[in-house]
């Protein structure tokens, strides 16, 4: 009976052995077969996704930054408006305040929380709301959106493996500074600036609370388009503070009721430039995006350092909106070619036509010094006679035959001193000189002065400034009256460092000899008298020299004013895009004038000028009194005008109209000549009031022998204009499109 007994208890003994390692091997096998395909769908998740490399390499986007010359900021590029910061410099709130409504255990768990997770898919929540501040950072910066488990598994093994290479400190800075906002505002340096204008180190727990607030829905809960819903959501976020026992009921009272003041001038896009846009547009497609492309310039965080002065800017694009019409406004610093202002229209929202830069005009009578350098040049002198008589040409190859220029006055003045017609500006002396220098002369003249457009032809005309132009040549051509005879190039770019503040390009003034010092200082006198007693008068600005130029074209279509004073060269246009008259009596001293004195009354007090300019001591120059009617130093009778001269050439006897010795102006070897056409022949000659045999020398300089030019005179000068605003807006739209700005 023992034995029996105790073979039975074997047999059930021995049974639950051969079970129970049945299960430990099923077990294991299950366990075994769950790793591998745990394995296998974990390395398939894992396919595509960054390395360690990449991931550790990984940058955000940065706004490029243009400033001033000043250090101002001008304007930001950005495809995502990002100011990225370390994390102590953000406000203990700001952190706070986050991790209460994001990630309240983000310092204790390793990158996901899967209890959290199981919860919210028990609840049918799918998962939705359970990830950590890892989580959601590893889906902003390399993952897509889809709700998907495949997503969320994948979102699971980057959180996991970013926790490995990065500190819990380093990943917060990163998601604080990778997240979106709202209102184009990426990262919370940014959203600061955008919501409250100011630094994210200076937020106060009431914005601080508001901004950790939008994390969940930027949008929806945006305090600027929905005031209530963003106090509802900030009000869960200080609950939760409270809730954690981070802050206390007092304190989240006192920021539930702090008023808060918001900046309702969020960036809103890319396209967006609210200061200087006309100029920021000029960099952009002419200089940065075809050198560094699109994503370099929006997103690297380049720093752009430009010429233009900030303070300057704005007064010029006040100044420009007084015209009627479209126009332009460039200044320029002469010395260096730094572009200062550059206004290319009114409102750059509704034209993007920039007629700084692409409106080829005729400048009129603004064009004219450019003739009288070319006569000073040639040998003529500021004293020298002229006739502003009736003069016609036969132009065989025009429609009309015959072409008589005429002066706006409808008047002449006969016989006068070359300064004298330059300050009143008369036309048929401007003629007579063209012809007398000759048309190549002048516009290889043109040329050295700073003219390239390609709208120069070799009409007689072109003394008259029937060449079309921009208003950005012309300040280049002025500057070189304003630095005693260099040409400058002119130049928007002084340097650019990309974000850890390397050199890419850095830009100096480019400088070279276009006319002897000698001449610019003698013409830029007979600028300066234009402004004393001709027809700039009204520009002139006390306590300074100042010169300058105005321009009118036929039909009152185009209204200049060119000039500066020491330091200082600036340029105003006026006209309609479609070329329609500015109205009868429009002429540069009336359109052009006003707002050019209105722009450089404010620049002189914005920076310090000199009051007169430079003329170096070894100048083959003299500053002379000379007489307005008969061009020999003046007495005290005579109307007076102050020149400089050519130190070897400038009139010594006093003029023999106004109490002179008749025999000491006859003897003068500098003596004014009178400068004759071989048709002015049939003019009676010496209209002086002095003794035929004692009047200036009448005797006609050299002419060479040519036939006169065959070109008339453009009777529609804009017939093949190629860049109009419907042009510029078509091309300007294509741009967006080709550098990827646009749909």
């Amino acid at each position: 009976m023992l034995r029996k007994k105790t073979k039975n208890r074997k047999a059930p003994s021995s049974l639950w052995r051969i079970l129970g390692t049945f299960f430990f091997l099923s077990l294991t096998v299950i366990v075994a077969l769950s790793a591998i395909g745990t394995a296998v769908i974990v390395s398939k998740l894992a396919q595509d996704l960054p390395s360690d490399d990449e991931i550790l390499s990984y940058k955000a986007n940065e706004a490029s930054v243009v400033y001033d010359r000043n250090g101002k900021v001008i304007t930001k590029l950005f495809l995502e408006n990002r100011r990225p910061v370390e994390l102590k410099d953000i406000s203990r709130w700001m952190v706070m305040s986050t991790l209460a409504a994001e990630d309240s255990s983000f310092y204790s768990h390793h990158g996901i929380r899967p209890l959290a997770i199981l919860r919210s898919i028990f609840s049918g929540d799918g998962g939705h709301g359970a990830s950590t501040i890892t989580q959601q950072l590893a889906r902003n910066l390399f993952l897509t959106l889809d709700q998907t488990m495949q997503r969320k598994g994948r979102e699971a093994i980057l959180s996991l493996r970013i926790e490995q290479l990065y500190s819990k400190d380093k990943i917060l800075e990163t998601y604080l500074n990778a997240i979106y906002f709202g209102h184009g505002a990426w990262g919370v340096g940014a959203a600061a600036q955008a919501y409250f204008g100011k630094p994210p180190s200076n937020l106060t727990l009431a914005e601080a609370s508001v901004l950790a607030g939008l994390i969940a829905a930027p949008e929806r809960y945006s305090p600027i388009k929905n005031l209530k819903k963003s106090k509802v959501r900030q009000r869960y976020v200080l609950q939760r503070l409270t809730t954690l026992g981070w802050i206390t009921e007092e304190q989240k009272e006192r920021a539930l009721s702090e008023k808060l003041t918001f900046n309702n001038t969020t960036v809103k896009n890319v396209l967006n430039v609210n200061k200087a846009p006309y100029f920021v547009s000029h960099i952009l497609f002419k200089r940065l995006l075809p050198k560094y492309g699109r994503d370099r310039v929006y997103s690297s965080g380049l720093k752009i350092y430009t010429t233009i002065d900030l303070d300057l800017q704005i007064a010029a694009e006040k100044a420009i909106q007084e015209l009627k019409s479209e126009g332009a406004i460039v200044a320029l610093d002469p010395e260096t070619g730094e572009i200062l202002a550059l206004v290319g229209g009114k409102d750059f929202k509704v034209s993007k036509f920039n007629r700084a830069t692409q409106a080829y005009r005729q400048p009129g009578s603004a064009f004219k010094p450019i003739l009288y350098t070319a006569a000073l040049e040639s040998g003529y002198m500021p004293t020298d006679h002229i006739l502003d008589k009736h003069i016609s040409y036969e132009i065989k190859e025009s429609v009309d035959k015959i072409w008589t220029p005429g002066n706006y006055s409808k008047k002449f003045a006969g016989e006068e001193p070359l300064f004298e017609a330059l300050t009143h500006s008369h036309n048929t002396p401007a003629v007579r000189l063209t012809d007398l220098t000759g048309v190549e002369a002048v516009m290889s003249m043109s040329r050295r002065l700073g003219i390239t457009s390609p709208h120069l032809s070799p009409a007689l005309s072109i003394g008259l400034g029937t060449a079309s132009v921009t208003p950005l040549e012309m300040a280049s051509v002025y500057c070189v009256y304003a630095n005693n005879g260099k040409r400058v190039t002119p130049y928007s770019i002084r340097e650019i460092r990309d974000n850890n503040d390397k050199t890419l390009e850095n830009h100096t003034p480019k400088l070279e000899e276009a006319i002897d010092p000698s001449t610019a200082i003698v013409m830029r006198s007979m600028l300066i008298d234009v402004v004393k007693a001709g027809t700039g008068r009204r520009a002139a600005l006390t306590g300074y020299e100042v010169f300058g130029k105005t321009g009118t074209t036929n039909e009152y279509s185009d209204a200049w004013f060119a000039g500066g004073l020491p330091g200082l060269v600036s340029v105003v246009y006026a006209g309609n895009d479609d070329h329609k008259p500015l109205g009868r009596g429009a002429t540069g001293g009336r359109i052009a004038l006003p707002v050019w004195k209105n722009f450089m009354e404010k620049a002189v007090t914005m920076r310090t000028y000199p009051s007169t300019f430079d003329v170096p001591e070894n100048s083959a120059v003299v500053k002379v009194m000379v007489c307005r009617k008969s061009g020999y130093i003046a007495s005290d009778g005579c109307s007076s005008a102050e020149l400089y001269l050519p130190e070897d050439r400038a009139p010594k006897a006093v003029c023999p109209l106004h109490g002179g010795s008749p025999m000491m102006a006859m003897e003068d070897p500098n003596a004014p000549r009178l400068l004759l056409l071989p048709q002015d022949s049939s003019f009676q000659l010496g209209e002086m009031t002095v003794p035929s045999e004692l009047a200036p020398s009448m005797i006609p300089p050299s002419i060479p022998a040519r036939v006169p030019p065959a070109i008339a005179p453009a009777t529609d000068p804009y017939a093949d204009e190629r860049e109009t605003p419907a042009t510029v807006e078509d091309k300007y739209q294509q741009l967006l499109k080709q550098y990827g700005l646009s749909d």
